[in-house]
């Protein structure tokens, strides 16, 4: 790793770190007074916003604990880090997110068959609005931080906390009904369950894109793009194709990818533009190379151009195709190789793959079609 690409993940894990902090502090100061209001009043919608915020602060904790772990240097067990370990402690967060969910969900639910007296003052409401007010400001600190390290983690927490405080509004705005009907209106134990449903929302999303994390989702568009842009400036490269990103956690990836070379490069200009191509996606994306295949790119033959242009354009009549590329001729085995994509909505990938090698075959007698089905990854 550079020097470079180390202070930059030194000074992400630091804004993690003290992000996530500020989040646990304010967060269980929040817990604090409303715990006090909920109790002092006896309102279980209160009580329940406060557990609410528990858990913010539960989630900001590991959090911090999962970056510090993830962090940790590569060993022999575990020679691509350990970064995924943040994806294990998103997990146990949203487990216990959904449990406080379903178990403040019960609670209302008793409060509604058997209400109890609610008694607010001014003070808790003053507390309340102030709450609201504190928690927006957390959210736009988090969204604003998350967004310039990069982090998911983060800047999901803070649309989290915008949303709280639009919760906590309508707890405040029960409360408020109540104080202003002398009692007649008594709303929040039904708050109370319209909070804790969406606590149980929020913890089965986080569950649902950890767990698409760790299954391995498609690669950000931005990044497959910026790196192919990148791979594409150098002067010997003529396309870049099958980049494919392995995740070993937020700002941790493994790639690979091929790029098509004129047919003339000899094995050690290959190899010089490859170490250019690896240090120059790691020092703009932060993204290792791991590999980089060739395709050999025909230049010596204006016939064999005209003929990649027939088949191109064969191939392309077939509406599952969404790319052509890798075509190669080799004239004394008499063999074309061409890659392809085809949609993922297509109902036989293989089938479609024999249809169109039988046409390319049909129309081109003198050649045999190696044809590689690859990935729209």
């Amino acid at each position: 790793m550079s020097n470079k690409a180390e202070k930059e993940a030194v000074s992400r894990d630091k804004a993690i770190t003290k992000t996530s902090f500020i989040g646990i502090i304010t967060n269980i100061l929040l817990v604090g007074f409303k715990a006090a209001v909920g109790i002092i009043s006896g309102s279980i919608a209160v009580i329940l916003d406060a557990l609410n915020n528990l858990s913010d602060a539960l989630s900001s904790l590991v959090t911090m604990i999962g970056n510090f772990l993830a962090g940790r240097k590569p060993d022999k067990k575990h020679p691509l880090g350990h970064g995924r370990v943040e994806y294990i402690s998103a997990m146990i967060v949203a487990a216990l997110v959904i449990y406080a969910g379903i178990t403040a969900c019960v609670e209302s639910v008793k409060k509604i068959i058997t209400p109890t007296d609610v008694d607010y003052s001014l003070v808790s409401l003053i507390i309340i609005g102030v709450a609201v007010i504190v928690k927006i400001g957390l959210g736009l600190y988090f969204r604003a931080v998350g967004k310039k390290v990069n982090s998911s983690a983060l800047t999901a927490s803070g649309t989290d906390a915008l949303f709280d405080a639009v919760l906590s509004t309508s707890v405040l705005a029960s409360a408020i009904v109540f104080v202003a009907t002398d009692g007649k209106i008594s709303l929040e134990a039904y708050v109370g369950a319209v909070i804790s449903l969406f606590i149980v929302k929020a913890g089965i999303s986080m569950l649902i894109e950890t767990f698409n994390e760790i299954v391995g989702r498609r690669a950000d568009r931005e990044l497959v793009n910026a790196i192919k842009n990148t791979v594409c400036e150098d002067e010997c490269v003529h396309g870049a194709y099958d980049l494919i990103i392995h995740s070993y956690g937020p700002e941790k990836h493994v790639a690979s990818i091929h790029v098509e070379v004129p047919d003339y490069m000899t094995a050690d200009e290959i190899d010089d533009m490859e170490r250019r191509i690896s240090n120059n996606v790691y020092a703009k994306h932060g993204v290792i190379m791991a590999g980089i295949g060739i395709y050999s790119m025909n230049t010596k033959d204006d016939e064999i151009r005209a003929l990649k242009s027939r088949v191109i354009s064969l191939i392309a009549t077939h509406e599952t195709v969404l790319q052509v590329h890798g075509f190669y001729l080799n004239k004394e085995k008499a063999t074309v190789s061409v890659d392809i994509i085809l949609d993922f909505e297509t109902p036989d990938m293989q089938a479609e793959t024999a249809t169109i090698k039988k046409e390319l075959e049909t129309v081109f007698p003198q050649y045999k079609f190696n044809i590689t089905m690859d990935l729209d990854a």
